[in-house]
């Protein structure tokens, strides 16, 4: 697996296979890969001829109050990871690389609808840094393919409407959530919890299955809702959103249907754990 620090030579060498005919696939990530990244590049090296990872802890899009300082890196670690996995090139670029000017008069991308309430709610500003980054990563590497995982649901809504509106000519594909033994969705920031905290996690992908069995057996939205809510309450965490919506456009679902997801955001200690699942779902 080559490494590539800088955008000339990458694009240098990105350009050659362009040449040679073999298409592209971007696995944009921030590092401290896990399985879950790693189905990411198996997804990639299923729909291209060779595969661009990049590892960029991104400022733009942490709050002021937030984890940018004590993300966990592991570098080394991570390029074993990517070389096993059949990574064909990894870039990774310092801050500096990708914004020479600082971020303060940064142009930056603003995603509107579907970058709105949820996440974009309680995390304001961190929709425009990921679109920003990777409007920027797309045009640096010119993919014919780029890959993201569905756990990040209403980021992968935010970057599908992105590709749609800039024109950008590649094919984003979501890649299902991997999960651990007890169907906690797999997350670099689930490492922050403490052994208590890591067991009580997995009553959040647990009540997401109960809410959807019970709306699919006719309970209203609200009632499932609300009681879900108070689970989670009851269950130690201090949810942020619990909410049912169209998993096309993200708007609030009116009734329970297949193209329906009930998405979360809750914190378990200072720990913000998300997940969704579609009301489709069998398992």
């Amino acid at each position: 697996m080559q490494t590539f620090h800088d955008i000339a030579s990458l694009q240098q060498q990105l350009g050659h296979w362009r040449r040679a005919g073999e298409r592209i696939a971007l696995v944009p990530t921030m590092g401290n890969l896990h399985r879950g990244h790693l189905a990411l590049v198996d997804s990639a090296r299923h729909h291209a001829d060779r595969v661009v990872a990049t590892i960029f802890v991104n400022p733009l899009q942490f709050g002021p109050d937030e984890d940018f300082e004590r993300y966990p890196r592991s570098f080394d670690e991570d390029c074993r990871q990517l070389e096993a996995a059949g990574c064909d090139l990894l870039f990774a670029p310092a801050a500096e690389t990708l914004y020479p000017n600082g971020q303060s008069e940064l142009t930056r991308i603003h995603v509107p609808g579907v970058s709105e309430g949820l996440c974009g709610a309680h995390r304001p500003g961190h929709f425009d840094g990921v679109a920003t980054v990777v409007s920027l990563l797309f045009h640096i590497t010119q993919p014919d393919v780029a890959c993201f995982g569905e756990k990040d649901f209403q980021q992968l809504a935010v970057i599908r409407k992105l590709v749609r509106d800039q024109h950008f000519p590649i094919d984003i594909i979501g890649v299902p959530t991997v999960r651990d033994h007890d169907m906690l969705a797999l997350s670099s920031r689930n490492a922050y919890l403490d052994s208590q905290q890591r067991a009580r996690a997995a009553r959040l992908p647990q009540l997401l299955k109960q809410m959807s069995e019970r709306l699919g057996a006719g309970e209203t939205i609200e009632t499932v809702l609300h009681e879900g809510e108070q689970i989670l309450r009851e269950a130690g965490f201090t949810p942020e959103y619990l909410e049912l919506r169209n998993a096309l456009t993200l708007a609030p679902a009116e009734q329970a249907s297949d193209d329906a997801v009930l998405l979360v955001a809750a914190r378990l200690g200072q720990t913000r754990l998300i997940d969704n699942r579609r009301l489709a779902s069998d398992s």
